[in-house]
């Protein structure tokens, strides 16, 4: 029989993120420092796993989301696990969507406030998963991007859908289309942060929020956390699981493929290679162009365009 109550912190045998509670407070972190807190899938799943107890934890009246050390509160995806994962087998993305779309809707909808505590750079599905706090609080050196275009990924599950009702129609396209650093200053003052405050009183500023959530009914909050999370809610249920499909089919294309060997590799990825392949005739959704040959010599079938020898058996094809 299910209980319906959260269960002690320190039961949960996490081995990507930290959660603790205290003091009707739980803080989750995101405990990847060495890859910038990025998100792989265990990681997604525990966040999941966390904030779902966090919801249902009559004892938690306020939830704080950061990542480990200063250099970055969330970078997104893995992309190292993402091209060893999901480009041979694309479809797998279909199945990590679940646990990042899950954390999402977790955030948005479980019932408590929620606080992003920014203790270092948002960056692309990092930055949607700070968009879906109700609440932001970052240190004067933090900056915020979105990089979908730039990496091959996109729509941005989130910041499309969100980024227009924080900041406004032109800004939302600069952030998403440019793909430009958005300082903590410019952050504030175009409304995705609510406070900037220098490092040192980032936690004292945390916890001063925390204590004035603390202080309010939790039924009129819960309230009034559904009544302001409509457009929000509405938004995500539209297009969430188009993004999903989009994106799973995606993965075996030739632009995300650049996109994250250019990362794994430390080099910059040839943007105008494939805008020249496109002027030619090529098209961006094969890595190696439509399957068009056929082996003469030993039957293969559906060999892409580009190729002048049989992949299986070796043979040149006509």
């Amino acid at each position: 029989m299910i209980e319906f109550t959260g269960r002690p912190a320190e039961s949960f045998q996490f081995t990507e993120i930290l959660y603790e509670k205290k003091d009707w407070v739980a803080r989750i972190t995101i405990n990847r420092p060495h890859v910038y807190n990025c998100l792989n899938g265990d990681a997604v799943a525990q966040l999941s796993d966390a904030l779902q107890d966090a919801s249902w934890d009559d004892s938690v009246a306020v939830v704080v989301l950061t990542g480990a050390g200063d250099k970055a509160f969330c970078t997104g995806g893995d992309v190292k696990e993402y091209a060893e994962t999901l480009l041979p087998r694309p479809r797998n993305y279909w199945k990590w969507f679940t646990y990042f779309g899950r954390a999402l809707e977790l955030l948005l909808n479980m019932g408590k406030p929620t606080i992003a505590r920014l203790n270092g750079m948002a960056v692309g599905g990092g930055n949607e998963v700070h968009l879906a706090c109700d609440l932001s609080i970052a240190a004067d050196d933090v900056r915020i991007r979105q990089v979908g275009p730039s990496v091959g990924s996109v729509p941005a599950a989130g910041g499309t859908q969100w980024l227009p009702l924080l900041v406004g129609e032109r800004r939302a396209r600069q952030i998403l289309m440019l793909n430009e650093w958005i300082p903590a200053q410019k952050a504030l003052e175009w409304g995705l942060v609510n406070e900037v405050v220098p490092r040192k009183n980032l936690d004292a500023a945390v916890d001063e929020m925390c204590q004035k959530l603390i202080q309010k009914f939790p039924e009129c909050m819960r309230y009034t956390r559904e009544q302001l999370n409509f457009w929000k809610n509405l938004a995500w249920g539209m297009t969430a699981g188009h993004a999903r499909e989009w994106l799973t089919l995606h993965y075996g294309a030739l632009e995300p493929y650049e996109g994250m060997r250019s990362f794994v590799e430390k080099r910059p990825a040839d943007y105008l290679r494939l805008r020249r392949a496109a002027a030619e005739g090529l098209s961006s959704e094969f890595l190696w162009g439509p399957y068009r040959h056929t082996c003469q010599n030993c039957g293969s079938k559906g060999l892409p365009e580009v190729f002048t020898y049989c992949g299986v058996c070796g043979s040149k094809l006509e």
